[in-house]
């Protein structure tokens, strides 16, 4: 049988008008959500001006999926210990949890499996079970389940991120959470209503903070270097000296650390960004970093202030600029102030300063000039 006399372009143009190696279009679904019933979290990357230069950053953000309030802050890195930081600050600022808290496959969350098979992390399942909620995650390829969460990033990177500069990492999250105030309480038109609106009826199916809820953190072992600091991420904090070569614990929390050896305990502001920062405090500061005590005038120089203080500033001089030895050169200064007369020497004296003159046998003999005859004074010639 012979082909058919016909082009290829012809001949794709009929497969796609009959359907034919393509799958039928399926209808699109559509996610209802009740009150109280789901969150979903996600993370992106942006730049932002932080502390003088634009960096990248990782967003962290929650919607909650019946009334739609937003809640966003912004991290260096995305751990496990920021996760939860993150999840306990937007519980916080929502005053309750959902049943469900919807995430991607991230490995900051899930330990194994993906989808309905996922597994969340033991300290993540333990943290949300602080909480009263399940950790899910949806399917791979299906983008549109975590859609409520992921819409928000390119709002919030074209609204908030565009053109702001932030001094550090808690003002740029101090400025995102009044951000998220005044957006929350904007009409939204594609869902026809206010988010804080809807949220104050979604509220009271949310499930109730526990009456105590410990405070985030994560803990190290750390040695004392010789310098009397610890190091954590970069970042080195001072403690006391006897602690030099001790194992030490460290807790790291949102935002201080609490270094412990016994029963003794350092409180240190803790710095969020890994900048190489070294951070003492004034109890741990050794004596010899205030200044060493200056020495001691040279029993030469105290003499010489008693008999001619006009010539200090001279004699100092002379010790810092002059080739003789610091002790010796003050003792034939000495000795020309108490042999020769004080006129003579003054002036002799200003013209070798201007002079930058610190030759001392050529200033006796320019005084030796001035006096003339002069020479071995019985008494002083100036008084």
């Amino acid at each position: 049988m012979g082909a058919a006399g016909i082009s290829y372009p012809a001949l794709t143009a009929f497969c796609r008008r009959e359907g034919i190696g393509k799958e039928p279009p399926r209808q699109a679904g559509q996610y209802v959500f009740a009150p109280g019933q789901e969150t979903q979290h996600d993370t992106s990357p942006h730049r932002a001006a932080i502390g003088g230069r634009e960096r990248m950053v990782q967003t962290a953000s929650a919607v909650l999926c019946f009334s739609r309030p937003l809640f966003f802050q912004l991290y260096p890195v995305f751990t496990r210990f920021e996760c939860k930081l993150f999840l306990a600050d937007a519980l916080a600022y929502f005053d309750g949890a959902t049943r469900d808290v919807m995430v991607d496959n991230s490995h900051v969350i899930v330990a194994r499996g993906t989808g309905a098979s996922m597994v969340p992390a033991p300290e993540m399942a333990a943290f949300a079970e602080r909480y009263g909620f399940t950790f899910k995650a949806h399917e791979l390829g299906d983008a549109n389940r975590s859609a409520r969460v992921e819409a928000p990033f390119r709002f919030i990177e074209r609204n908030f991120l565009a053109g702001r500069k932030f001094a550090d990492f808690a003002d740029a999250n101090a400025q995102a959470k009044a951000w998220c105030d005044r957006v929350n309480r904007t009409y939204k038109k594609h869902i026809r209503a206010v988010p804080a609106e809807l949220f104050a009826a979604e509220r009271i199916h949310l499930i109730p903070l526990p009456l105590y809820v410990p405070e985030v953190y994560r803990l190290h072992q750390r040695v004392v270097d010789v310098y009397g600091y610890v190091n954590l991420q970069t970042n080195r904090y001072s403690v006391p000296a006897e602690w030099i070569s001790r194992t030490v614990e460290v807790r790291e929390f949102k935002d201080r650390l609490e270094i412990g050896e016994g029963k003794a305990t350092v409180r240190h502001h803790r710095l969020i960004d890994a900048v190489g920062q070294r951070v003492t405090l004034n109890e741990h500061r050794h004596p010899r970093a205030e200044g060493a005590d200056r020495p001691q005038a040279r029993p030469e120089e105290q003499r010489l202030r008693e008999l001619a203080p006009e010539l200090v500033d001279y004699a100092r001089s002379l010790v810092d600029r002059g080739r003789k030895q610091a002790t010796l050169a003050l003792r034939q200064l000495l000795r020309l102030v108490q042999e020769y007369p004080r006129k003579p020497l003054r002036d002799a004296v200003a013209d070798a300063a201007a002079y930058g003159l610190y030759d001392l046998d050529r200033l006796e003999r320019m005084v030796l000039r001035r006096i003339a005859a002069d020479f071995f004074p019985t008494e002083d010639n100036d008084e």
